[in-house]
């Protein structure tokens, strides 16, 4: 019997993304970035959309060339119904059932926010998956959660955030310190040369395992405000010190509230997903806490962390061996309740 062969469509937000899947191991992962969106400081949904048009054909056929597959081999067509911006998933999901139905094989949705946390099952994400059960930072511009995974397809969100997302927080920070968008990596890099002391930033209180980060965007906006009004020169001027004691404080933020549930529901399994999971600080604390806390700790690799096809892939897999298939009736979502 031949390995399944899967092909994985995300289309959620600003990027075009395909992936073959062969069993766990992914053949090729090929995404279109839309870089108008940089001009306007944050994604415009209209224009997302018409990008997902003109670049999903041609991202579809370079994945499919690169994996050196052929149409006919492909077993079944996965791809993200949601949550997401309703315009790029309708591209997305339209796609995806008209190659299903010209192929004749199996249309599989998924959930992208279980995707995120499922991508640490991808043959060459981690030297080995993690275990049930675990919890999982699922961190990123949208989204900001602490999930208990009892299996793959049994989870349940402990804490979320009540207002902004993380990745939210780093970007509209950025804006503040005139930083391009998106502003994450950039103040990553900048931080890097900065001594994370150098200023204090309020933390929100927030009860359970739920997060808040307006409030941080808030603090550093009315620090910024007061100290230009001394020195008009302040953000040029104290640049790595102010991304390095934001970097800080968020980390700090998303930390507390893990190693609260790890301690309390005692898992020592720990994994992290999304864009914001690629931040240096947060992957050092979490090594951290390896060593301090003994914990078992899974951070994919870099391309498994943004929004990517792969782990749309990776799902869909799971989903098929649990002959987990949709219809043709199946409709985008822009909101998904749980995971």
């Amino acid at each position: 019997m031949n390995e399944v062969i899967i092909l994985g469509i995300e289309s959620s937000c600003d990027d075009t993304s395909v992936a073959v899947i062969k069993g766990n191991k992914i053949l090729s992962n090929i995404a279109a970035n839309q870089e108008i969106h940089n001009e306007y400081g944050g994604v415009v949904p209209e224009l997302a959309s018409r990008a997902h048009q003109l670049n999903i054909v041609p991202t579809i056929e370079k994945t499919i060339s690169e994996a050196k597959i052929l149409q006919k081999d492909i077993s079944a067509i996965g791809f993200t119904s949601g949550p997401g911006l309703l315009g790029s998933l309708l591209v997305g999901t339209s796609f995806a059932k008209s190659l299903a139905m010209s192929l004749n094989v199996p249309l599989i949705e998924v959930n992208h926010l279980q995707a995120h946390i499922l991508a640490h099952f991808i043959e060459d994400a981690n030297p080995q998956p993690p275990k049930f059960p675990f919890l999982c930072l699922t961190v990123s511009g949208g989204h900001t959660m602490i999930v208990l995974v009892n299996d793959y397809f049994d989870m349940k969100i402990l804490g979320k955030t009540i207002d902004d997302a993380a990745g939210e927080a780093f970007d509209k920070i950025g804006k503040i310190l005139n930083l391009d968008y998106p502003a994450g990596a950039i103040i990553d890099k900048l931080a890097k040369n900065g001594n994370e002391n150098a200023f204090k930033f309020s933390k929100p209180k927030v009860a359970d395992y739920d997060y808040s980060f307006s409030g941080i965007k808030t603090s550093v906006l009315y620090f910024i405000q007061k100290e230009t009004k001394k020195n008009p020169n302040f953000i040029k001027e104290n640049l790595n010190d102010l991304a390095a004691s934001v970097q800080k404080t968020i980390v700090d933020v998303l930390m507390e509230k893990l190693e609260k549930a790890a301690k309390e529901l005692k898992i020592n399994e720990i994994a992290i997903s999304g864009g914001v999971s690629a931040n240096s600080k947060l992957r050092e604390a979490m090594m951290q806490n390896h060593e301090k806390l003994g914990w078992n700790i899974f951070i994919p690799k870099f391309e498994y962390t943004t929004d990517n096809a792969a782990m749309i892939a990776m799902t869909a897999k799971l989903k098929f061996d649990r002959k987990e298939f949709s219809d043709l009736q199946v409709k985008a979502r822009a909101r998904v309740e749980g995971v």
